[in-house]
């Protein structure tokens, strides 16, 4: 399954800027209470967490339950130390992992 994952930065922002990371990522989030066609149970299938790092060091990571909604949106601040690499790693039920690589352009 692949999952496309939108992931917004700000443009070019100076080291020591707090900035707001947004990231969500289109996924079914099947809570396994519904049923199909023939009346089988669908089985439960939601993103279970994402971990975010920032030039390989952890900077952001999440656990989802049963309650979250589908196409999941998250957003949180950091400061930006500088320039690297954002890694989005977002791991489902059915064992799929999405990982995302989003660069940060620094002025």
């Amino acid at each position: 399954m692949t999952n496309k994952t939108r992931i917004k930065l700000p443009e070019n922002p100076a080291v020591g800027d707090v900035i707001e990371i947004r990231a969500l990522i289109n996924h079914v989030m099947e809570t396994g209470n519904r049923k199909d066609a023939a009346g089988q149970v669908i089985p439960r299938n939601i993103v279970k967490s994402l971990t975010v790092t920032f030039a390989s060091i952890p900077v952001f990571s999440a656990e989802f339950g049963p309650g979250i909604s589908s196409n999941p949106f998250v957003a949180f601040y950091m400061r930006v130390p500088g320039p690297g690499e954002f890694v989005f790693t977002w791991e489902d039920d059915d064992g799929h992992t999405t990982i995302e690589r989003t660069p940060l352009n620094v002025a």
